[in-house]
């Protein structure tokens, strides 16, 4: 049990520094719904949907061989360090390169970018990635050497540093959509600045080309999974996008755009943040954690444990918003004489519990690819995420037409959820794991009729609000009786 609240107590930290990271951030999607149209908000939708994608292309899962090689390699984890944070810093400048000067007419049109202010958020968006791309080895340092608190810092200054200069920006000097790209070129060079100083001691080191072979053979793996990822996270956008006006009257009997589309699909999507910060917590805690203890006798019996507390947590989230989704959105927020996501966005509410459960899957993937990592098995992760990516496209391209919005929302939940159930499977098969999957499947389904059932019911005989409160504690209630017979057997 000691081991657990060692995981909670670094989730916690990592989950405090995101959560306020976050929410800060968080802070600006009622902004930006408040100053910018559907349409434009849209754009920058597909941008940063393009810099998840971009992000995996440059870090060519260096992140991952880190974590992995760093404390492996007794006496030479600077040499670690240094060979591949350079070359990070050389991939990165000769692929930005690559992509402004041959790229660029055949990328902008995707992110319905034009003329020469479309190349400028281009340019911008490249030098984003560029920057986060010498942040990922430090940070990924600092959690291997339990910095925490340290890591949570530097991410907080970061996100303060973008929110102000967003509200600088826009509300001072009246800037447009470039003001969010400016603000975050500025905020990540901060954090380049301040990592660089922190971590600066692991440069003493030349670079190693046998360790960078090692690196590359273990962390190349990643990079399928991870544009699988992408896909499966993000190209959701661009199909919306490709909506045409006839389409989108058919499903919505709303003369939208498809960028119209995309900036509400994105402004809702951002209530799905909730779950996402506990998978996020969770997984930054859990890669050091599982290769501490992976090869001890009890890890089979300690993972499970840990599995079924993860579930419980995310039964909490996905209870809170998927029940007061609508509630959420509509809070006041009396400096920008408006509410947490402006009312023209809100027609994309109903696609919230999709998402949220979707996340849900995602924490189980992440819980059971600990046996795959640890037996280096990695080589199965591009075929799990390519078989997530085949049901997001196939999904998207038949619900979007029909279905729009929801459509998106449904093939990423049926993406998330088979890449869980395939990465149960290859990682029983090389690190057996007796998980509590029917308990867990049961409190799921469970929740998920609670939710499904607060948002259909009509509300005759009593409130909107008070039939969704009995529902909610009723889901809270059932999370303490699964905790107690769990104890309890």
């Amino acid at each position: 049990m000691s081991r657990i609240r060692e995981l909670f107590s670094d989730s916690l930290v990592y989950g405090l520094s995101s959560v306020a990271a976050r929410f800060i951030n968080y802070l600006l999607v009622p902004f930006y719904t408040k100053f910018f149209t559907p349409a434009e908000y849209g754009v920058v939708g597909l941008i940063y949907a393009a810099i998840v994608f971009l992000n995996v292309i440059f870090l060519f899962g260096m992140e991952s061989s880190y974590i992995r090689y760093a404390n492996s390699q007794k006496g030479k984890q600077s040499t670690v360090f240094t060979t591949i944070q350079l070359s990070l810093l050389i991939a990165a400048t000769i692929l930005a390169g690559l992509l402004y000067w041959g790229g660029a007419p055949y990328l902008m049109p995707l992110m319905s970018l034009e003329g020469d202010y479309g190349l400028q958020l281009f340019a911008m968006m490249l030098s984003i990635v560029w920057l986060d791309t010498l942040c990922i080895v430090p940070y990924a340092h600092l959690r291997i050497i339990r910095k925490a608190w340290l890591y949570a810092v530097i991410k907080l200054v970061n996100v303060i540093i973008n929110v102000g200069l967003n509200l600088y920006l826009v509300i001072v000097l009246g800037w447009g959509i470039e003001a969010i790209l400016v603000s975050n070129i500025i905020a990540s060079a901060a954090a380049v600045l301040l990592l660089l100083l922190f971590t600066l001691p692991m440069y003493k080191s030349r670079p190693d080309l046998a360790i960078l072979k090692t690196a590359l053979i273990f962390g190349l793996p990643y990079v399928p999974n991870g544009i699988g990822f992408a896909i499966n996270e993000v190209l959701d956008r661009f199909f919306l996008n490709q909506m045409t006006p006839e389409q989108i009257l058919a499903v919505y009997q709303v003369p939208w755009s498809p960028e119209e589309i995309t900036g509400i699909y994105n402004a809702c999507y951002k209530l799905a943040v909730f779950m996402l910060l506990i998978i996020q917590m969770f997984r930054l805690a859990w890669q050091p954690f599982f290769m501490r203890y992976g090869f001890e006798k009890d890890s089979p019996e300690l993972f499970a444990s840990v599995f079924f507390y993860f579930n419980l947590f995310c039964c909490g989230v996905f209870l809170t918003v998927g029940i007061f989704a609508e509630s959420i959105a509509a809070i006041p927020v009396p400096l920008l004489d408006g509410t947490i996501i402006d009312e023209r966005y809100w027609p994309g509410l109903h696609i919230v519990p999709v998402l949220l459960l979707a996340y849900w899957f995602q924490g189980w993937f992440i819980n059971f690819s600990s046996g795959i990592f640890i037996k280096e098995k990695t080589i199965k992760f591009p075929l799990i995420t390519f078989i997530g990516v085949i049901f997001t496209i196939s999904g998207n391209i038949f619900l979007v037409p029909v279905a729009g919005m929801m459509g998106s929302a449904i093939a990423t939940l049926a993406c998330y959820a088979i890449m869980s159930i395939f990465a149960l499977y290859y990682a029983l098969q090389v690190f057996p794991i007796r998980y509590p999957l029917l308990r867990v499947s049961t409190l799921m389904l469970i929740s998920v009729l609670i939710v499904y059932f607060g948002n259909i019911l009509p509300f005759v005989f009593i409130s909107e609000l008070t039939t969704r409160l009995v529902l909610y504690f009723s889901g809270l209630l059932l999370i303490a009786l699964f905790y107690y017979f769990y104890k309890k057997n």
